[in-house]
């Protein structure tokens, strides 16, 4: 039986926009976090990998301009 992966596609786009912006190695520090975020949009329904690529992205943004407010947060 063949097991895919749905979430594999939106996160290497997400994963090759963060490097074209020189950004990888954030990108690395907040994947579990991306990766918690697209399985509950899964989980609610939605499938289409052009939205999980999409609010992946907006959703790491968020993550990543809460962590330059707070400075103590894990991702750098």
């Amino acid at each position: 039986m063949v097991q895919v992966n749905v979430l594999e596609r939106p996160i290497e786009r997400i994963k090759e926009t963060c490097e074209l912006m020189g950004i990888a190695d954030k990108f690395d520090c907040a994947l579990p976090e991306l990766e918690t975020f697209l399985e509950a949009q899964v989980a609610q329904g939605e499938v289409r990998e052009t939205r999980l690529t999409y609010d992946g992205l907006r959703y790491l943004r968020r993550l990543l301009t809460e962590a330059l407010r707070s400075p103590s947060q894990n991702v750098r």
